[in-house]
């Protein structure tokens, strides 16, 4: 049974200035694995990945019912993809019974996320 859906949507360009002033902005969002994963790439490949984590970030709070606070930060909130591609959400360490899907366009990032009971 569904326990939460989440949606959230994000400009890659906005992305893109907040990281550029600063690597504050990545390390608020992305956890060390995410990081570590985020060095790996180059060019507008960084963005896109920073932007799609973020958005499931945002989407899986919403699911939560919480939103990002004390509760849920981003950090909290890992998405690690498998050998196959398919990304995977980790809340707390622990694996989140759920789905992830993160998508992006030219100029948007977008993810869902959608929760189920166990």
């Amino acid at each position: 049974m569904i326990q939460g859906i989440g949606l959230d949507i994000v400009e890659l360009d906005r992305v893109a200035r907040l990281d550029g002033r600063n690597t504050k902005f990545r390390e608020r969002i992305l956890s060390e694995r995410e990081l570590h994963v985020y060095e790996t790439l180059s060019g507008r490949r960084k963005i896109e990945y920073l932007a799609g984590r973020f958005a499931a970030k945002e989407a899986f709070s919403k699911a939560r019912g919480t939103g990002i606070g004390a509760d849920c930060s981003f950090l909290d909130i890992e998405v690690i993809s498998e050998a196959s591609g398919r990304p995977v959400l980790y809340f707390h360490s622990q694996l989140v019974q759920g789905f992830v899907s993160i998508t992006h366009t030219q100029t948007v990032a977008a993810a869902q996320v959608v929760l189920m009971e166990l």
